[in-house]
């Protein structure tokens, strides 16, 4: 006897949950000081900037490959900002192809696993749901940040 279990969050609700959390990182990312955006860090941790990259490195790149069944090699060298505003332009224009393709994920899709970036074979849902965490992360680092330079950060749960 097979049973389907029950849906408990459609595609639109997981990526309108994702796009709350990068409201709320582009908020963070806005209210750093430019010059601590790039060079302040606690106890050895990159800056604020670096962890921004990395995440704009991960998830356009690995929802383009998971659409079209490619897999690379992770790679935060290809953007190299200077600015905050550079930084913001990009976490835009990504998410504009985050949109993209995650709306070419089929249901079936999610449950299929894929070697991300050639380092880890996860069903697709998961790959995604490391996307929202390592997000979550690397933002809960930068509210240590913003406290320890005296600036309040955004309410984590205003995510729209």
């Amino acid at each position: 006897m097979t049973t389907r279990a029950k849906q408990f969050i459609s595609a639109d609700q997981l990526l309108e949950h994702w796009q709350g959390h990068r409201n709320l990182t582009r908020r963070v990312i806005e209210v750093f000081p430019d010059k601590e955006l790039f060079e302040f860090s606690v106890q050895g941790m990159r800056p604020f900037s670096t962890m921004v990259v990395e995440l704009i490195s991960i998830a356009g790149p690995a929802l383009k490959g998971i659409v079209e069944q490619q897999i690379t090699e992770f790679s935060e060298e290809v953007f190299q900002p200077k600015t905050k505003e550079e930084i913001l332009a990009r976490w835009d224009a990504e998410t504009e192809v985050i949109n993209h393709y995650f709306n070419q994920i089929s249901e079936e899709k999610f449950q299929e696993t894929f070697n991300l970036f050639g380092q880890y074979e996860f069903p697709v849902y998961q790959n995604i749901l490391y996307f929202i965490d390592n997000e979550i992360h690397h933002r809960a680092q930068a509210y240590t940040y913003l406290r320890s330079l005296g600036i309040v950060p955004p309410f984590f749960w205003e995510r729209f």
